[in-house]
């Protein structure tokens, strides 16, 4: 990029420097001056007969605020046409081309005006749709009417969208998912990826994506969309009663279910209502009635711990993301869906757990909600399921696991086993029990689970799930009060 510095006149008159760098703009007032990174750069225009740019990106108004479309508008001074346009066109090719990113993409847009708290068409209309404007984006959206809603429209979708943009939280993404899945070209529409903005109560895909310091912000998941790049991922086959249903997040019984399902009618709690049904069910501390089989290839927590630092470090390192660290069979290459392998492979290889249990949980992507990380050691392409099974012990032991959960440390606990498997089953020992698959009711009977590698993808600013977590267990520091779940404004 030329390296020339353009001065704009601002309709209030004040004068405005505008400085590139290698990796950035400098906006440079009198008394003060920003850095944007052309990360953050949505557009720039010049009109050469009104001699006037026009400039958009993001950025923080204030340190503790969340980031927002910036506008900047003013005649320029003391340059030629010819000149400003080139400096013009030198800041959009580095702002998209020169970072391998599509200017203008076409988005299909489903927002659901009930998620969460019932705010995702106003969060549309005042957030995210300026800024996919100023990216010069190509829009269509529909706002959902009913339940399923999402999954006609995703059976149905035109192939050739850049992303699915999704404004609501981590079940309208389930809902697409099993749309895509339903897709007369399934494999062909599971090439869209999905850009999550996080309207809904957990909102664990944003989370997971952005990481906890953005995965609430809706602007940087916006920004994400626009200039996000596609990160392939494994999604799970959820077979029960011969039917097969795509998971992409989560399978939970026990605690981890009745604190989701069981708090439906607290929505308007936002994930504040996830705390109130973990209190509830450490109160009650009943046992999982269930048997847990599963087909594991590692167990040794600091060997997973170990391997997922190996291959983030080699994703930091590489544009593109490093291959699994596990070797996995190809899926056949067809137009549908890729077949399961472990439905019907009952003895070699399999290890059932018959002891009491206080929940299992299973599934892909560290974070499942702001305060737990409950598989910090997932990977978005091992073609593996993380699974997690709490024996049933005291309600002391229990709660003695929430300290610091938002870290993962939960993962450290002696007695907490963490397993990766290409399959796990369960088999409810009662009739009574919650099932939940991605936060959505299924029915409390025997079911199956298996992955399939990089059958879909997400648009993720890194590449990698955006999720810090230690290689080994955290020592304690006396004298330091740890963090706590149930801090305060969640």
């Amino acid at each position: 990029m030329a390296q020339s510095e353009l001065t704009l006149r601002l309709s209030s008159s004040k004068l405005l420097k505008l400085q590139p760098t290698e990796t950035s703009l400098i906006v440079a007032k009198i008394s003060s001056k920003v850095e944007i990174s052309h990360r953050q750069i949505l557009s720039a225009e010049f009109d050469s007969s009104a001699r006037v740019l026009r400039l958009s990106y993001i950025r923080k108004r204030r340190r503790r605020t969340p980031y927002s479309l910036i506008t900047v508008e003013g005649e320029v001074l003391d340059a030629e046409d010819r000149t400003v346009q080139k400096w013009t066109d030198a800041l959009m090719y580095n702002s998209y081309e020169g970072a391998g990113i599509k200017r203008g993409r076409k988005f299909k847009v489903i927002v659901n005006p009930h998620g969460g708290v019932g705010k995702g068409v106003a969060i549309y209309n005042h957030v995210v749709e300026p800024i996919l404007k100023a990216a010069g984006c190509e829009v269509t959206v529909t706002q959902t009417t009913h339940s399923g809603h999402a999954f006609e429209i995703a059976r149905s979708l035109a192939t050739d969208y850049d992303a699915l943009i999704t404004v609501s939280g981590d079940g309208l993404v389930h809902e697409v998912m099993n749309g895509f899945a339903n897709h007369e070209d399934p494999l062909k529409v599971f090439t869209i990826p999905i850009a999550p903005i996080p309207t809904g109560s957990g909102n664990g895909l944003s989370l997971n994506i952005l990481g906890i310091e953005h995965g609430f912000d809706i602007a940087v998941a916006a920004l994400n969309a626009v200039k996000g790049r596609p990160m392939k991922v494994d999604v799970f086959s959820v077979t029960q009663g011969g039917k097969r249903t795509i998971s992409f997040m989560s399978q939970a019984i026990g605690l981890m279910a009745d604190l989701d399902i069981g708090t439906e009618h607290l929505r308007w709690l936002g994930d504040t209502r996830f705390l109130v049904g973990l209190a509830q069910g450490l109160m009650k501390h009943k046992p999982c009635p269930v048997q847990l089989s599963y087909k594991a290839v590692e167990t040794d927590k600091i060997k997973m711990a170990e391997s997922l630092h190996a291959w983030r470090k080699k994703a930091q390192e590489s544009p593109s993301p490093p291959p699994s660290p596990v070797p996995f069979p190809n899926e056949q290459s067809t137009s549908t869906l890729p077949p399961t392998r472990h439905m019907d492979d009952d003895e070699e290889g399999w290890t059932t757990l018959n002891e009491p249990l206080l929940y299992v949980y299973a599934g892909k992507g560290p974070y499942v909600g702001r305060d737990l990380m409950a598989f910090p050691v997932s990977l978005p392409n091992d073609g593996l399921i993380d699974i997690v099974a709490m024996p049933l012990s005291t309600r002391k032991n229990a709660v003695a696991s929430i300290p610091n959960a938002a870290e993962g440390d939960l993962y450290w606990r002696p007695e907490v086993q963490y397993i990766k498997a290409h399959a796990y089953r369960v088999r409810p020992l009662t009739n009574k029990g919650i099932l939940s698959v991605d936060g959505e009711h299924f029915p409390f009977e025997e079911f199956h689970v298996e992955t399939h590698r990089e059958l879909a993808s997400f648009l993720s600013p890194y590449g990698y799930y955006a999720a810090e977590f230690h290689p080994t267990p955290k020592q304690k520091k006396p004298k330091k009060q740890s963090r706590s779940f149930f801090r305060k404004g969640h």
